[in-house]
């Protein structure tokens, strides 16, 4: 089974910086791209960063603009969101995924990031 595990959630205050990890298990690691979205109370889940594994290609969304970086190990089949320079409104669920192609999209559970001002 393909399962999805993140950690490394919790509270920081407002300019502060947190690093998300998860670990995929059940797939070729290598093979797959895999990344982060999050979703805030009452708002769609968006996406946030995403490494295709394969060529190391990364994609981040706007509103990361630097402030954000994702990082693989694939030894350790692990995923990370490092998060810096933080901002309330980065408060969220934020969920990792795994886009195995025919196979569809994996979702971890999430893990929570608040933000205070």
């Amino acid at each position: 089974d393909v399962r999805l595990v993140e950690s490394g959630g919790g509270l920081a205050q407002a300019g502060g910086s947190l690093t998300l990890s998860c670990v995929v298990s059940g797939i070729t690691f290598y093979d797959y791209a895999v990344g982060w979205f999050r979703q805030a109370p009452g708002k769609e889940r968006e996406g946030v960063s995403c490494i295709v594994n394969e060529d190391a290609t990364i994609y981040h969304a706007d509103f990361v603009k630097g402030r954000f970086t994702i990082s693989t190990n694939n030894a350790e089949s692990t995923v990370y969101l490092h998060l810096n320079n933080l901002k309330p409104e980065d408060t969220a669920l934020y969920i990792c995924m795994a886009d195995l192609g025919e196979r569809g999209f994996y979702w971890g559970q999430g893990t929570q990031v608040t933000v205070s001002s």
